[in-house]
């Protein structure tokens, strides 16, 4: 029977949840129990159109969808229309290696060429992460995992080509490790430890895909008026335990201002940080890195955590 293709309507959702729990199970998909999270998460955003969510059917029922958005502009209110992304393509098992994958992808990226795109990015990534922060990737979206069979090869078949990659670290937080630094001390003399709740995003944009999330910021002040020396934020990784089996949470933003650096404020933030999410009974801490980024690989080793899983970016212009 032929497979039909159209936009997506409002009594979706369960059809969309079905498919996500058959297709998206590797270790970077959160499991959906229900329609709730995808609405919060996703449908929900301000910057959604339906018109970008392309479903496939066959005799009415839902096989697969694909779901192409866009960036912020650059005051964060309002689209960047030159620049698209495909946040993700989901076929269920049985429909795979039939061209519905393929199809959806075009449609997808005629979606994003007909709204003004002319980079079109595969794979969410920041700033270009308009939906699924919550449910895919981990504490942070990461472009397509190597975790899920066949997706990168998927992309690569379909001309896109690799232009970042990020590795996924987890922190066994039941076997933390005391982290020894002669700078500790000094550092803690020195400064105080704040937990607050997340500000506020001057960004509205960015505000959308923060206030779903249950964040808190760590800050260590000095005492100045300026902003804190050193600053992070975690979230609660809800959806994404239920898949793990054991509570997570995400650590995203981690900033030291450029003349704090080198002096041990990042370790020392973090291990504080990793310190308080044991405290808390969760099991898991995962942050992601830059693969350029090697004095962060570094860092994130020393405290600890180890690679569980690669993201890949890829770019078609």
């Amino acid at each position: 029977m032929a497979i039909d293709y159209r936009s997506f309507r409002n009594p979706d959702p369960p059809a969309l949840v079905r498919i996500w729990n058959e297709a998206c199970t590797g270790r970077g998909a959160a499991y959906m129990n229900g329609a709730t999270p995808l609405e919060v998460l996703v449908l929900a955003k301000p910057h959604f159109d339906p018109r970008g969510l392309i479903l496939a059917l066959e005799d009415g029922v839902a096989v697969g969808f694909a779901h192409a958005g866009f960036g912020p502009d650059a005051i964060g209110k309002g689209l960047n229309l030159q620049l698209g992304v495909i946040c993700l393509v989901a076929v269920r098992p049985s429909y795979q290696r039939r061209g519905v994958g393929r199809e959806l992808l075009r449609r997808a990226e005629a979606y994003l060429r007909d709204r003004g795109a002319t980079t079109i990015q595969a794979g969410a990534r920041r700033p270009l992460a308009p939906f699924y922060w919550g449910l895919h990737a981990g504490s942070e979206p990461a472009g397509a995992l190597a975790s899920d069979p066949g997706c990168q090869a998927f992309l690569t078949a379909n001309q896109y080509k690799a232009a970042e990659k990020v590795h996924i670290l987890d922190c066994d937080l039941g076997s933390l490790s005391p982290v020894a630094d002669l700078r500790f001390p000094n550092i803690k003399r020195k400064h105080e430890l704040r937990i607050l709740p997340r500000p506020v995003s001057p960004s509205r944009y960015e505000e959308s895909l923060y206030s779903p999330l249950e964040m808190l910021e760590f800050q260590l002040q000095d005492g100045g008026n300026g902003p804190a020396p050193a600053r992070v934020r975690v979230w609660d990784m809800e959806h994404f335990s239920w898949r793990w089996h054991q509570p997570a949470a995400g650590i995203i933003d981690l900033v030291v201002e450029p003349g704090r650096r080198r002096q041990g404020l990042a370790k020392f933030l973090m291990f504080q940080m990793l310190r308080y999410l044991q405290d808390q009974f969760y099991s898991i801490a995962e942050v992601q890195v830059a693969e350029s980024n090697a004095a962060a690989r570094q860092l994130m080793q020393t405290l600890g955590f180890r690679k569980v899983d690669e993201g890949v970016i890829y770019r078609k212009e």
